[in-house]
């Protein structure tokens, strides 16, 4: 029976050995488990991959008349060089071809366009009208030299009048060869720029009228060409001129599901729905009595928008203080949505009640959506590559707003560090196990001290007798 006993514990010794020999695999892939399972709240294919497109901003502001303004006022610049060279390389994509340097005129502004210096560029596009009237000359002066709108303006009317010219030329050799296709495509891209920077010119001055009209025959004249959202500058004018109808018709044309969605889309759309039920709106009310089918579409609509680009209730709210614009966006993020409220804050206002039903609802997206980064209700996941993108963009005295984050539950995190330490003292027991033994020994020891030298004192005070009575019990 001895003998068995014996045995069967040095069996239980070797199956603990074994164990210990492969418990620290376990625990190892424990760990990785645990890593795959919080990989969408712990963020870590977004932090390793992600790369997030830029766009032109449709309402991007004049260099020369507002954003050099504003630097003489404050001393501060408002874009930054990541911003001004996405500018400077859509200048060359646009304004520039292969058979530019056959023209003299157009070899030195396809040399200006990539020039870093705005002095240089300025004398490079005075130089091209010395030789003859070069209608992309014009545009750098306009946008960069010119110090007012008027000024701006006369510019691109003298840029209008070559412009015109160049494209009806190209227009007739176009299908002579790629090098005239090229050069009509570069035109083309020229005239609609020139057009657009007029209606634009005419916005600021106040003549919306005029400015809504330009911009219809520009989206008649060249229907093709959606790169500029030429569509996003008419609804800002439609909305200067209270004409809400004309509004709902434009969305109806470019509010698809197929097409690609913007701030401006999403929430002029709410704009409307909440135009038809703000004035009248109470919570109180509300929550006596529920929501009305108007209420019910228009909170939607709110919902839909802040799920777009959850940054712009802040800027309409005025909870944040807005920056002058930079001249690209990154849609949903925080560029787009200064962008979006730089210009349509005077159309919120205006609509009353409208503030007052965002401030009362918007923060519910954020309950229909519990996991954001991970699901999506109306679009896509949204991109945690926006606030690297937006602080590229972004001058640096502006904080950076980013999506709300939401805290992982204290257990998940505690669970994941207790489960990482046994998995790693499990490996350096197997590795080391006589030092971990001297390790585990003189932390216990350490551990109990406090206790020890309680016990000690407690003994030197109570009578020998109370305390053997008491140790008895």
């Amino acid at each position: 029976m001895a003998e068995a006993g014996a045995g069967f514990v040095e069996q239980l010794k070797a199956c603990a050995v074994w164990s210990w020999t492969y418990l620290w695999a376990v625990w190892f892939f424990l760990v990785l488990f645990l890593v795959y399972v919080l990989r969408v709240p712990l963020r870590i294919h977004d932090n390793w991959s992600a790369e997030c497109k830029v766009w032109r901003n449709p309402l991007n502001l004049f260099r020369g008349a507002e954003y050099n303004r504003y630097t003489w006022v404050t001393g501060r610049e408002p874009l930054t060089y990541y911003d001004m060279n996405l500018s400077a390389q859509d200048h060359q994509t646009f304004f520039t071809c292969d058979s530019d340097h056959l023209r003299p005129a157009d070899a030195i502004m396809q040399k200006a366009w990539r020039e870093r210096n705005p002095q240089a560029r300025i004398s490079a596009a005075h130089e091209a009208l010395e030789i003859n009237e070069c209608a992309t000359a014009y545009i750098l002066l306009a946008e960069e030299e010119a110090t007012t709108i008027a000024e701006a303006e006369k510019l691109f009317k003298q840029a209008l009048k070559a412009g015109d010219g160049c494209y009806r030329r190209s227009q007739q050799l176009q299908h002579h060869g790629s090098q005239y296709e090229a050069q009509h495509r570069r035109d083309t891209n020229v005239l609609v720029y020139i057009k657009r920077r007029l209606a634009m010119c005419a916005r600021r001055l106040g003549r919306t009228r005029e400015a809504v009209k330009m911009m219809r025959d520009l989206m008649k004249e060249f229907p093709l060409l959606s790169m500029f959202n030429i569509h996003e500058n008419l609804l800002e004018a439609l909305l200067e001129l209270q004409a809400y109808a004309d509004v709902q018709a434009v969305l109806a044309k470019y509010d698809d599901i197929s097409l690609p969605k913007s701030a401006t889309i999403c929430y002029t759309a709410a704009l409307l729905k909440a135009r038809a039920v703000s004035d009248k709106f109470s919570p109180e009310a509300a929550s006596r009595r529920g929501l009305s089918t108007a209420e019910m579409n228009a909170v939607e609509a709110i919902h839909r928008a802040v799920e777009f680009n959850p940054h712009v209730p802040k800027y309409l709210l005025e909870m944040k203080s807005l920056i002058l614009p930079p001249e690209h966006i990154l849609k949903r993020g925080d560029s787009e949505a200064i962008a979006y409220a730089f210009f349509h804050l005077a159309h919120w206002k205006r609509v009353e009640g409208a503030l007052n039903l965002l401030h009362c609802t918007w923060e519910g997206t954020f309950r229909m959506i519990p996991y954001p980064l991970e699901k999506g209700h109306l679009f896509y996941p949204y991109p945690i590559c926006t606030e690297t993108a937006d602080r590229e963009l972004l001058p640096s005295f502006h904080e950076v707003s980013v999506y709300p984050k939401k805290e992982l539950p204290f257990f998940i995190l505690f669970t994941a560090g207790l489960c990482s330490f046994t998995a790693m003292l499990a490996l350096l027991t197997h590795q080391f196990p006589e030092l971990m033994g001297v390790f585990a020994k003189a932390f216990l020891s350490t551990l109990f001290a406090p206790l020890n030298f309680v016990m000690e004192k407690v003994e030197s005070i109570l009578p020998s007798s109370l305390w053997h009575q008491l140790t008895r019990i």
